[in-house]
């Protein structure tokens, strides 16, 4: 008997996949096609040659010397993922999904984003493949407060829905993307950019995700000789984090930590509920119902949690903390002027918090943190925040 997906993509109590009858058979074929093709070699060379000449991968893993000798402690490490093409890690999921669509024969993409970097990455990855049609769902306020991603998007291809209900960011974007597959399945293939959502989503962004700490791995001990003392990542749907956990895992050496805004705190304070057809932690109202969420960094701004992230929290394999806005934007403006690196605010999350840690070591340790983003997208929301 065909396995149903509901029997799979579980872990420990988390993930599943808790699905309208209708997506049950269409995700059950997503999941077989990417498990056929994640180990064909044509795919694997034509997903490398994306990485390698378009992406520009391997980015670099930088020592960030200046800010290491400000802070004092263990040494700063960037994985430079703000310098692909696109500026952040969604495009390493991005290019492997739309390679996995064009496969199985979808003519339309659809996407939510909330920074819009996942946007970007989607409507570059469909112009790759020769223009195909791609919808772009983000919350109204996320909209306006990243104004430069939607344009990029539309100049890209991509159609930009403005969704106004609920608090018009990103869950409210998740909620209409899957809308829109349920009433188009039969041609159109939701490539999701988050760890989240039923199963086989939080698996495959991960497989494609994981190429940074494949990457980071073996140039840390290129460097250094030795595994990180930590591996430090900002926490929102939780795709960059699980990317740059994954070759980490099973080092029970390696700390593991995400850093979450203090405003959408889902595995510190978060239950176990099921969102957006699959179960993880996830902050509730008194009603039972998704709380609002509100962060600085939109990226961030989101109820739920990938369902391997709320394991890793359960069995205590990664820490998880919080870094309230004001810190996120001091280390924005920290590493800005210390290394010239400016990065986004999701990512400066991490930051924050990987120099609050690096003082707790000592010098010969060190600390890799998950650049996910560069700033770009975040100077004129800065400036304005700046000014205020």
């Amino acid at each position: 008997m065909k396995k149903s997906t509901m029997d799979k993509g579980y872990f420990g109590e988390f993930g599943g996949s808790f699905v309208p009858e209708a997506l049950k058979n269409v995700l059950d074929v997503l999941d077989e096609n990417f498990e056929k093709y994640k180990s064909d070699p044509e795919f694997i060379e034509e997903f490398n040659y994306y990485m390698k000449e378009y992406i520009g991968r391997e980015n670099p893993l930088t020592l960030a010397e200046n800010l290491t000798k400000q802070v004092g402690g263990a040494k700063i490490y960037l994985k430079r993922e703000d310098l692909n093409h696109t500026g952040a890690h969604k495009i390493n999921n991005a290019i492997g999904q739309i390679l996995l669509a064009k496969r199985m024969g979808a003519t339309r993409i659809i996407a939510e984003t909330g920074a819009g970097q996942h946007g970007v990455a989607t409507a570059t990855a469909c112009a790759i493949v020769g223009g195909m049609d791609c919808t772009i769902y983000m919350g109204k306020l996320d909209t306006e407060r990243q104004a430069l991603n939607v344009f990029r998007m539309e100049l890209l291809g991509a159609k930009i829905v403005s969704v106004a209900k609920g608090q018009g960011r990103l869950k409210d974007a998740v909620d209409e993307a899957l809308n829109d597959l349920v009433a188009n399945y039969e041609n159109t293939f939701y490539l999701l950019g988050s760890a989240v959502g039923p199963h086989p989503f939080p698996t495959m962004v991960k497989h494609f995700q994981s190429i940074i700490s494949e990457e980071s791995k073996k140039q840390i001990l290129e460097k250094e000789g030795k595994l990180p003392k930590a591996v430090v990542a900002c926490a929102g749907g939780g795709s960059n984090a699980i990317g740059a956990f994954a070759h980490y895992i099973n080092e029970e050496s390696v700390r593991l930590i995400g850093v979450e805004p203090t405003e959408a705190p889902t595995l510190t304070k978060g239950t176990p509920a099921i969102i957006h057809g699959f179960k993880c932690l996830t902050l509730l109202d008194e009603n039972g119902e998704p709380e609002p969420t509100f962060s600085i960094a939109a990226g961030l701004d989101y109820p739920g949690i990938g369902p391997e992230h709320s394991y890793l929290k359960t069995t205590n394999r990664a820490e998880y903390v919080t870094v309230s806005g004001q810190e996120a934007l001091d280390a924005f403006q920290v590493l800005s002027k210390v290394e010239g690196i400016i990065p986004a605010l999701e990512s400066s999350h991490a930051i924050a918090h990987a120099m609050k840690l690096a003082k707790e070591l000592d010098r010969e340790d060190s600390i890799i943190v998950n650049l996910s983003g560069r700033g770009d997208k975040d100077v004129e929301q800065v400036y304005k925040m700046l000014q205020a």
